[in-house]
């Protein structure tokens, strides 16, 4: 990667992002832009238009296995020993759905699936986001960076694209996750017997930087009319309430009628100093559960994010089509799936010999963990395999590294105010879906299907952990050329 001299074209563009809330929190009264790359990324049409088509599926597959809640309880026992995290999960879902009190929650699957593009064959699922699937926002106002560029600097964005022709494919992210998200709230308002505007609740961290991307989807259901709150696990311990007919009640705010974490998916989000410490991470995951004890919808259910954990993923890619039928799917459709899923293969006391003579470049071990920081690859892999006990198998699996064509031409990325060249640029695709009770929430050009948009994440490919957040990875857009199938 070498450092290039800024020049107009650049400066305007972080001047766009920082005036378009595609930023990110620096402290309390300052932001730095979100990292960015300077034009888009290619793809076949009807590549793309595949993807768009088959993500509607893997909704499906997931929806279904996160309401087998026999299923969840068998699959994922075995990890309950060796992630602590996970077991409190898998605890939580038993006493949501095997205790004494109903679970009234309606299931909103608001999820990204991130797709790579390998050269050899094809895209393939390199994981499931059902909790805090963020980054859809920043998706859009990437697309829109990159049309303003096109106009206003067409020299500078024909010098850094990757051909000289091409056409940008629209992301109206904000506009479609707004939409599935506020006909969810409408629908549960109506459907309690309750008047009056829905309620949007977001449950985030406290102190994030990540708060624009999150604002920017308030905004969007703002003009949809929803009321949008916000609080942290911490806060909804003290001010949460029952209501007539199930219904979950607000302090100051009433009925709530959706609701969207952007937290739970670690420990910390449920960690408060001021409680006592033995029973601190207790008692905000029994918040969460009593959310779920009540008639509003919610991403992501304790189910749901069992459901979307590597472990599910790994033994779904282990199923045949016929196999995936189980979970409500058609053969065509369980087809469709299989041949998106990648190879993943469990870990056991055998995996270390059977790894030794194995090309360490294709393949990556990971933990149950969200985020960035939970892979391990290459020369790392061998050793952290020997290193495992009986107990640590089940929490990991190894999974078949994919290795797309990077971009042909050098491309131009800039994070922090620094424009940076990158001559083996490659792009990780995530597409999101809403669907509430396993119905689709959104249309897009004609289509019911639940689509909402699309993240493109690039980064060099020398560089492990490509989140734009917590990675080395930037914020994209898609192109086609045009007249080209």
């Amino acid at each position: 990667m070498n450092p290039v001299t800024p020049e107009p074209a650049i400066q305007d563009a972080i001047e766009w992002a920082l005036l378009n809330g595609f930023s990110l929190k620096t402290s309390p009264e300052s932001a730095t832009h979100c990292a960015f790359s300077l034009a888009p990324t290619l793809i076949d049409e009807a590549r793309f238009s595949h993807l768009r088509q088959s993500v509607p599926v893997l909704a499906k597959l997931i929806h279904a296995v996160s309401e087998d809640h026999d299923y969840l309880q068998e699959v994922m026992a075995p990890i309950a020993g060796a992630d602590p995290f996970f077991t409190n999960l898998l605890n939580l879902h038993k006493h949501i759905h095997f205790g004494q009190q109903k679970a009234f929650r309606q299931p909103m699957l608001f999820m990204r699936t991130d797709f790579m593009d390998d050269a050899e064959v094809g895209p393939r699922v390199i994981e499931f986001n059902g909790i805090a699937a963020g980054m859809g926002p920043f998706g859009q106002r990437a697309h829109e960076l990159h049309d303003y560029l096109q106009k206003q600097w067409p020299s500078a964005f024909q010098h850094w694209s990757p051909v000289d022709h091409l056409e940008l494919i629209k992301n109206p992210a904000i506009e479609l996750l707004s939409e599935g998200v506020a006909a969810t709230a409408r629908q549960v308002r109506e459907e309690s017997g309750e008047s009056g505007q829905p309620v949007f609740l977001m449950v985030v961290q406290a102190d994030e930087d990540n708060v624009y991307d999150q604002h920017l989807l308030e905004q969007g259901l703002q003009k949809l009319g929803i009321r949008t709150v916000r609080r942290t696990f911490r806060e909804l311990h003290d001010q949460l309430a029952s209501g007539e007919n199930h219904r979950l009640l607000l302090e100051g705010i009433g009925s709530i009628d959706a609701v969207y974490l952007r937290a739970g998916y670690q420990y910390s989000d449920f960690v408060a100093h001021d409680l006592e410490e033995a029973r601190c991470c207790q008692a905000l995951s029994q918040t969460r559960a009593f959310m779920e004890q009540h008639n509003v919808a919610i991403n992501a259910t304790v189910s749901q994010q069992l459901a979307t954990s590597k472990r599910v993923q790994m033994l779904l890619t282990s199923m045949s089509a016929e196999e995936l039928t189980r979970f409500g799917l058609t053969l065509p459709e369980a087809r469709e799936a299989k041949e998106s899923l990648g190879v993943m293969l469990p870990v056991d006391e055998t995996s270390a010999e059977w790894f030794a003579d194995k090309p360490a470049e294709h393949w990556v071990l990971k933990n149950q963990g969200e985020g960035g920081g939970h892979c391990i690859f290459g020369d790392d892999i061998l050793p952290k395999l020997k290193s495992f006990s009986s107990d640590d198998y089940q929490a990991w699996s190894l999974m078949r590294r994919l290795h797309p064509a990077h971009r042909q031409r050098p491309a131009l990325l800039v994070r922090r105010g620094e424009a940076v060249k990158v001559d083996d640029l490659i792009s990780e695709i995530g597409l999101f879906t809403i669907h509430f009770n396993g119905q689709p929430m959104t249309h897009h050009n004609g289509d019911g299907n639940g689509y909402a948009g699309y993240l493109i994440r690039s980064k060099p490919s020398t560089v492990s952990e490509g989140g734009v957040h917590s990675g080395m990875g930037a914020a994209d857009s898609l192109a086609i050329v045009p007249g080209k199938a």
